[in-house]
């Protein structure tokens, strides 16, 4: 998938010798760099995904305000070119940042000051040279854990069979590509993603993979980037559908469209994290009615919600009549619904009645 890490650190050496070449002639040293804005963010329709734009901007040494920040993204592209050239073993992005962070000599300065200067430029550094951070030797702390019948070779050689796991579950590791995560064999019939780590924990223990004949997945609320592209590689690797059940709340339709669409922070991520053909399978404002779900599950929507729903509205890829009646639906109720709520009716109820349910009807919301 994608560039080689030859081709990459080529890339890492071009953006090096371009700010050479700026110095050599007397110019002002300057890197080009994507604008991850929402401005310049679009819903690309013919894909389904959320996409960055073309808009780009400078950074200039000669500047005072960009002057250190230019400073750090050479310092974080020396970095990542020397742990791939040498072999290394990834580090975290944290760990990048400790290994990077000193007192400039002769001055007052560090480097860097705290990890909200480095993680950005990190994402800076994908986008000018189209690579994913997992390919240059960085990782973030993944969240997600899975069961279900697959059997996966890790890095080491060992061989990971996720029906195995017990009522824990198998980590999901922080890189999931085929050289660290190759799928060996998969009969699964689809991807359930979980909101919740409660609910996926219940699903879990009542082996609710076995009886659907799924992969049981979750992100234990906003998933990190190893289960977005773990997703991505069931869905378009497999061709496995993609079902997501969420808490019947802005946050949790939220939670859906990242899986589907990817996010705005994140767009240049989307087209190797997004699953467009994904389908909410609930929580949704019908269910209430039609599981009559007790009042005693009804949560107040606060301010806070009210606000998140309008800007879910105005989002392209909520424009559909389905997704805005539902929107409205929520609003009107007045109340929001955790999917945790649902042991009200009883402790099997999500896995005997409500997913199969769901699933054999098509109630989904695409």
């Amino acid at each position: 998938m994608g560039l080689t890490e030859e081709r990459l650190i080529k890339n890492l050496q071009t953006m090096g010798k371009r700010v050479l070449e700026n110095i050599n002639q007397g110019e002002n040293p300057e890197l080009e760099i994507l604008t991850r804005a929402l401005n310049n963010v679009y819903y690309d329709n013919s894909t389904g995904l959320i996409k960055l734009g073309d808009k780009s901007q400078k950074r200039y040494y000669f500047n005072v305000n960009q002057a250190k920040k230019f400073m750090q993204t050479l310092l974080i592209a020396d970095r990542i070119k020397w742990l791939m050239e040498q072999g290394k073993p990834a580090l975290s992005i944290r760990q990048l940042f400790y290994t990077l962070k000193h007192n400039i000599p002769g001055s007052k300065e560090n480097t860097f000051d705290n990890q909200d200067e480095s993680d950005p430029i990190i994402e800076d550094i994908e986008v000018m040279i189209d690579a994913l951070r997992e390919q240059l030797k960085l990782i973030a702390t993944p969240k997600g854990v899975l069961s279900g019948p697959i059997m996966v070779k890790d890095k080491t050689g060992d061989l990971l069979d996720y029906t195995k796991m017990g009522s824990a579950g198998g980590a999901v590791p922080p890189i999931v590509e085929d050289d660290f995560f190759h799928i060996k064999e998969c009969s699964a019939d689809f991807i359930l993603v979980v909101e919740k780590f409660a609910v996926w924990n219940l699903l879990n223990q009542q082996k609710y993979w076995k009886d659907a004949n799924c992969l049981l997945l979750t992100g234990k609320g906003q998933p990190a980037r190893a289960e977005r592209r773990l997703v991505n590689r069931l869905s378009t690797e497999l061709k496995l559908p993609v079902y997501v059940f969420a808490d019947m709340d802005p946050w949790g339709y939220y939670i859906y469209s990242v899986y589907k669409q990817g996010s705005i922070n994140l767009a240049f991520f989307s087209e190797k994290s997004g699953a467009p053909q994904a389908k909410y399978i609930g929580f949704m404002t019908k269910d209430v009615k039609t599981f009559d779900i007790p009042k005693s599950s009804h949560i107040k929507l606060e301010n806070v919600d009210l606000k998140r729903i309008e800007e879910l509205k105005n989002y392209d890829w909520f424009k559909t009549k389905e997704w805005q009646d539902e929107l409205k639906s929520l609003k009107d109720f007045g109340n929001k619904i955790e999917q945790d709520s649902l042991v009200a009716k009883s402790i099997e109820f999500t896995a005997k009645e409500y997913l199969p349910y769901k699933i054999e009807n098509k109630e989904f919301l695409n």
